[in-house]
C-alpha cells in the first residue's frame, strides 16, 4: 500500500509542466547570493567555476539514477518512496522528517533570508543579518504561507507570476551580460591571481554548490501526476537539471566577469548578482536588477511552501508522523496544518541562524541523505528484476557507485571542516528517531510492506 495522496485538482500533467516545476523548484535564491562566499573561501574563479561545473555533472549524474528510480517506482513520494522499498520505514520515514525539517524548512529560510538581503540593497537600513533583514525574511514567508493557506487558485495564481518573472529575470541578466561583457578584453581567467584553497574549503564549497543544486528529484513526489511517468520521470529529470546547470554556469561567468575576486567577497557578500549588475551597468541598474531578483526569490519561497507540506501531508495520511498533519481544510481544501507546520520551523531558523550557516547545514545532511537514497539503485535492481518500460542509468555499476563514494566524502571532509554545523545537522536527524517509534504504527507499516 503506498501513501495516499491529495486528491488531483488537475489532469496529469505532461513533461513540459513537469519540466516546469523541476526548474522552478531547483532555482532559489543561492545562485544569485553564494559566488560572494565561494570567493572569499576559494579566492580563484577558475576554481569557482570548475565547482560549479562539477557540482552540475554530479546533479546530472544524480538525476540519472534517480530517473531509473522513478521508472521503477513511479508512484508519489520520490525519496521516501525509494527509500522504504530499498531499506525500510525507520530510514524512510528518517528522510522524510529531513525534508520538514531541513529539505524545505531550512531552504525556505535560506531563500526568504536572500529575499531580505536584496530587499534591503533597494533601502539600506540596516545589515544583512540583522533584525531588519529577518523581520522582512519573515513577512515574504508567511505571505506565501497566507496566500497558499487560502487554497490551490490562490496560491496557483501567485505562483504563476511569481515565476514567469524569475523566467524572465534569470534570462535578461544573462544576455544583458553576456552582451555587455562581450566588448571588453578581460576574461574571468585572466583578470585574478590564481590561490590554492584548502581542501576542507573545496569540500565546504562543493557542499554550498549542491545544495544550489538541489530540487531536481522533486519530480519524484509528484510522479503519479505525471503521464506515462516511467519514461517521462527520468526525461524530465536528466534534461531539466542539464538546463539548470547551463544556467548557473552563465551566470557565474558573468558576476566573475563583471567584478573581480575581492569585490565579490566584499560586504555586503550575499546580493551577488545586484552587485555584478550595478557594475556593469550603474547602481539604477542594480536596484532594479534587485526588485527583480526579490521577485525571483519570493517565488522559491512561494514553490516551497505549496509543495512542501504535501510531503507531511501525506506522510500523516500513512500514519508515519502525526495525523493531526492530514486535515484538510473543508473549506480551502489544502492541508493548512502541515503548511503552517512548516513556516513555523523556517521562521525559527530565520530568527536564530544567518545565511551561511543555513547553508552549510542543510548542504551537509541533504548530502548524506543523497547518498543514500543513491546506493538504493543496487538494492532495487537486486530485488526487482528490470524490464523494457524502465529506464536504466547508464555506466552502471560505476557511476552511481562514485557518485555515493562522492557525496560520501563530501560529508566527511565537510563534518572535519564544519563540526559545529554537523552537531546541528546529526542532532536534527537523530532527533526523528523517537518521534518514529512515538507514532509507528506496526500494522501499518507490515501493510506497507504487503
Amino acid at each position: 500500500m503506498m501513501p495516499k495522496m491529495m486528491p488531483p485538482s488537475i489532469q496529469r500533467i505532461g513533461w513540459f509542466t513537469a519540466s516546469c516545476v523541476l526548474v522552478s523548484n531547483i532555482i532559489g535564491g543561492g545562485i544569485f547570493t553564494t559566488t560572494g562566499i565561494l570567493a572569499r573561501d576559494l579566492g580563484d574563479p577558475s576554481i569557482i567555476v570548475g565547482l560549479w561545473l562539477l557540482g552540475g555533472l554530479c546533479a546530472l549524474g544524480g538525476a540519472m539514477v534517480y530517473g531509473e528510480l522513478g521508472s521503477r517506482l513511479p508512484q508519489a513520494g520520490g525519496d521516501y518512496v525509494y527509500l522504504r522499498e530499498a531499506y525500510g520505514p525507520l530510514l524512510a520515514f528518517l528522510s522524510g522528517w529531513t525534508s520538514f525539517t531541513i529539505g524545505f524548512g531550512a531552504a525556505v529560510a535560506a531563500s526568504a533570508m536572500s529575499f531580505a538581503s536584496y530587499a534591503l540593497r533597494l533601502m539600506p537600513l540596516s545589515s544583512d543579518e540583522g533584525w531588519l533583514a529577518k523581520g522582512l525574511a519573515l513577512l515574504i514567508l508567511w505571505l506565501a504561507t497566507w496566500f497558499h493557506c487560502r487554497g490551490l487558485h490562490s496560491g496557483g495564481r501567485l505562483q504563476l507570476l511569481l515565476t514567469t518573472t524569475k523566467i524572465i529575470a534569470i534570462t535578461s541578466l544573462i544576455l544583458g551580460g553576456l552582451v555587455t561583457l562581450a566588448g571588453r578584453e578581460t576574461s574571468f581567467l585572466t583578470a585574478q591571481t590564481p590561490t590554492t584553497p584548502a581542501a576542507g574549503r573545496l569540500a565546504v564549497a562543493l557542499v554550498i554548490i549542491t545544495y544550489c543544486y538541489l530540487g531536481w528529484n522533486v519530480a519524484g513526489f509528484i510522479a503519479s501526476e505525471v503521464d506515462n511517468p516511467q519514461r517521462t520521470i527520468p526525461r524530465v529529470m536528466v534534461g531539466g537539471t542539464a538546463f539548470v546547470a547551463t544556467l548557473y554556469l552563465l551566470l557565474n561567468i558573468v558576476y566573475l566577469s563583471a567584478l573581480s575576486i575581492p569585490e565579490l567577497a566584499a560586504d555586503p557578500i550575499v546580493p551577488v548578482a545586484e552587485k555584478a549588475a550595478a557594475a556593469l551597468w550603474g547602481p539604477t541598474s542594480g536596484q532594479v536588477i534587485a526588485a527583480i531578483l526579490c521577485l525571483s526569490i519570493a517565488g522559491a519561497v512561494s514553490a516551497m511552501t505549496w509543495a512542501g507540506p504535501r510531503v507531511y501531508w501525506a506522510m500523516a495520511q500513512d500514519s508515519v508522523i502525526s495525523p493531526w498533519l492530514a486535515q484538510i481544510h473543508p473549506g480551502t481544501g489544502v492541508p493548512i496544518r502541515a503548511i503552517v507546520s512548516q513556516s513555523l520551523w523556517a521562521s525559527l531558523l530565520i530568527i536564530s541562524g544567518t545565511f551561511e550557516q543555513i547553508l552549510v547545514y542543510s548542504g551537509l545532511v541533504l548530502s548524506l541523505f543523497l547518498a543514500i537514497t543513491l546506493s538504493a539503485v543496487f538494492r532495487l535492481r537486486h530485488r526487482h528484476p528490470t524490464t523494457d518500460d524502465h529506464y536504466r542509468v547508464p555506466f552502471y555499476p560505476v557511476l552511481p557507485a562514485v557518485l555515493v563514494a562522492s557525496a560520501t566524502a563530501l560529508v566527511i571532509a565537510s563534518v572535519y571542516e564544519r563540526p559545529v554545523e554537523s552537531l546541528y545537522g546529526l542532532a536534527t536527524i537523530l532527533s526523528g528517531i523517537p518521534l518514529y517509534l512515538f507514532w509507528r504504527r506496526p500494522s501499518k507499516i507490515r501493510a506497507h510492506k504487503g
